[in-house]
């Protein structure tokens, strides 16, 4: 049999799933230990003991200055942002995207002008943000907005544009009107793929998150990692990249699932 034909079953691929994660960790804790046996102060590759004691002291002990709990108050500092932010952008980028791929006479100025926003390096006018909105919450959340709603829009432009015209020459036949024709034909047709767009575009917001909590914030997953790195807390941050990273997976997860059980005739008429 042809390799190109080759299926795991389900047990061959959780292993296979599992073994670079595996072979990642082995790679880590090998050089970890041998790093720590030439030097018991190294702070470059810290041990598991060490991580395991950074996120008692963050996430189970509270703070003497504040009473916190550093650990949970970042990340709910974090998520709210995130929230607000994937938020906004999925509303305003399903507004452009249904604007732009089903009213020509707003697509033919929206679309090129979706285009170049989308070309504009985020990071590059964050400092323009902070002047405009100020060092509080706003410039941040507007950050992720700016950096992901026109690659939402232009996603959904493009999947607007792909409904069957049979579609909407059958809707008008029968009386639909334009408002009839978005909320019932559009909009159904593009909420699964927003779902998908969201999950593409997390990576980005993540990183628009954090690059805006390293420059101007008092709390956040990313504010503490740069705030701890002036001491080489390793031992803090890889634990917190950790968990940065299971919270996007678990976003990931759930709008995958929420995509699935919400619009279960999407994957099939894909097919």
């Amino acid at each position: 049999m042809r390799l190109i034909n080759r299926h795991p079953d389900r047990t061959n691929r959780a292993l296979l799933m599992l073994l670079p994660f595996a072979l990642l960790l082995l790679a880590y804790f090998m050089g970890s230990s041998s790093r720590l046996a030439e030097n018991p102060n190294d702070k470059l590759l810290p041990s598991a003991t060490q991580m395991v004691a950074a996120v008692d002291r963050m996430a189970f002990t509270e703070d003497k200055r504040t009473g916190a709990y550093l650990f949970w108050q970042d990340s709910a500092a974090s998520l709210k942002r995130l929230g607000m932010g994937l938020g906004i952008a999925a509303v305003v980028g399903l507004c452009l995207g249904i604007a732009a791929g089903t009213l020509p006479l707003l697509g033919a100025p929206l679309s090129p002008l979706l285009t170049v926003l989308s070309m504009v390096p985020p990071l590059a006018i964050l400092p323009i943000l902070f002047i405009v909105f100020g060092l509080g919450e706003l410039a941040k959340v507007m950050l992720i907005v700016i950096g992901i709603t026109p690659v939402l829009a232009r996603d959904l432009e493009q999947q607007a544009r792909q409904i069957p015209a049979e579609l909407l020459i059958k809707a008008q036949t029968l009386g639909a009107n334009t408002w009839t024709l978005i909320l019932r034909v559009v909009l159904p047709q593009l909420m699964p793929r927003l779902l998908i767009a969201l999950r593409l575009v997390l990576g980005s917001a993540w990183l628009f998150l954090i690059a805006a909590e390293a420059i101007a914030s008092t709390d956040g997953l990313g504010y503490r990692i740069f705030l701890v790195r002036r001491y080489l807390a390793m031992d803090v941050i890889l634990p917190y990249v950790a968990w940065i990273t299971l919270l996007a997976w678990s976003m990931d997860f759930a709008l995958r699932k929420l995509a699935q059980r919400a619009f279960p005739w999407y994957e099939g008429a894909k097919a």
